[in-house]
């Protein structure tokens, strides 16, 4: 079983500290929600385990692998292992959705035909399975900037499952999306979890749904975490330590969205 350690992360932005002295273990098959308020380190955390930014100091770690040390094509393969999902999609809204999805194999081919876009009938066809998996397949043709916002990361999730990852981390995926997508892209991500066993660390503003998807919540304030556990240990006093004046406001965002779902259906 593959395991992701942190230990001791953290990442400073001039006199700022983003992330303190972060130290967790996710194991195999786990899916994991990082919730807090805005600029509690939550973004910074995701971007440090997939490389996007530097830690400060603090090690990361799958199994025998000490990924703060990767360079080069090392770093490269991580980040083919370890696919990042972002709020606002990352996808060429000029190109079409088969081609976006595509995309996510770039990490494995050789740079000769990355450069030059050269997809094999293999790639076409991993790529057309995982938008028929997440019922995108009739989407193929169509350019990615005329998608709702929840096709788009819909989309995304389909570019990261083509890259053939461990892990998926996914950056407030929701945020910018209505409840009913937000039920559609949620729902996808559990897919990737329970059916194909990869790990999901996701970052979370809404506790209802965070409750409801989640198997375990970091609870983050101040780059710290303040909160390690499964999601019915989060006490009403925890989350008015999270979120001060915002925990109403945070636990009734989306409520119509997961009503009517059990967390362990």
């Amino acid at each position: 079983m593959h395991t992701l350690q942190l230990h001791n992360l953290s990442k400073r932005f001039g006199d700022t500290m983003a992330v303190q002295d972060v130290s967790l273990t996710l194991e195999a098959g786990s899916f994991v929600g990082v919730i807090g308020r805005s600029g509690a380190g939550k973004s910074t955390l995701l971007r440090m385990i997939n490389r996007l930014n530097e830690p400060t100091s603090g090690t990361i770690a799958f199994d025998d692998t000490v990924v703060t040390d990767l360079q080069g094509p090392g770093l490269r393969e991580w980040r083919r292992n370890c696919a990042m999902v972002f709020q606002q999609f990352n996808l060429i809204g000029r190109l079409d959705v088969l081609t976006n999805v595509m995309m996510g194999r770039l990490t494995s081919v050789p740079t000769w035909r990355s450069l030059l876009t050269l997809w094999s009938d293999a790639d076409k066809l991993a790529a057309l399975e995982a938008l028929d998996r997440f019922g995108m397949a009739d989407y193929a043709a169509q350019r990615c900037d005329q998608l709702s916002g929840g096709q788009q990361q819909r989309v995304a999730l389909c570019r990261a499952l083509v890259q053939e990852p461990q892990i998926i981390l996914a950056d407030e995926p929701i945020a910018s999306l209505d409840p009913r997508n937000t039920q559609v892209v949620m729902d996808a991500l559990r897919s990737i979890n329970r059916d194909m066993g990869i790990t999901v660390l996701c970052n979370l503003h809404a506790l209802d749904v965070a409750r409801n998807y989640c198997d375990r919540l970091v609870g983050m304030s101040a780059g710290r975490v303040v909160f390690d556990d499964v999601p019915d240990a989060l006490s009403e006093t925890v989350v008015q330590g999270l979120y001060g004046m915002e925990a109403a406001e945070v636990q009734g965002r989306n409520a119509a969205v997961v009503l009517p779902f059990a967390r362990h259906a």
